[in-house]
């Protein structure tokens, strides 16, 4: 359900890192809204020297933007806590000073996104959801991600 899109200019990430990045931003997750871990997928994006700007020039630092999109209906507070928890976890993940970080959150309405071939829920309704689908779609899910939990 949620997409976090980690974006850093190229070679920034080792595949170390990327895994800890990945883990740390499922957990924080679940953690904070208590959806399955299975629901979220993070997607690494390297940019090559000359196509990342910040202030209209070239970046010349570290930055690392971790861009999710979730379902709306979280309260403000849990949407706090879920930036303030990812820059906490992702920092270290990514050998990188909180200042580095950029977190931003994106609603999406439940009703506009459809995973595993079907609508999503909306928060909160995660169980019941998951019970009414048909069991091999049911499997298929709850079969990924199983490291991340």
């Amino acid at each position: 359900m949620p997409t976090y899109t980690v974006t850093a200019p190229s070679g920034r990430l080792n595949a170390e890192q990327k895994q800890n990045l990945a883990t740390a931003i499922t957990r924080a997750h679940h953690d904070i809204t208590g959806a399955p871990t299975y629901f979220a997928q993070v997607i690494f994006v390297e940019v090559q020297p000359g196509n990342y700007f910040v202030g209209g020039a070239p970046l010349a630092h570290d930055q690392i933007f971790i861009h999710g999109q979730i379902r709306a209906g979280r309260s403000e507070e849990d949407k706090r806590k879920l930036i303030e928890k990812i820059l906490l976890v992702c920092s270290p993940a990514a050998a990188a000073p909180a200042s580095a970080l950029w977190v931003y959150l994106v609603d999406l309405p439940a009703a506009q996104m459809a995973e595993f071939g079907h609508i999503l829920p909306e928060p909160g309704q995660e169980a019941q959801w998951s019970a009414s689908l048909p069991a091999a779609d049911r499997q298929r899910m709850e079969a990924v991600g199983k490291t991340a939990q």
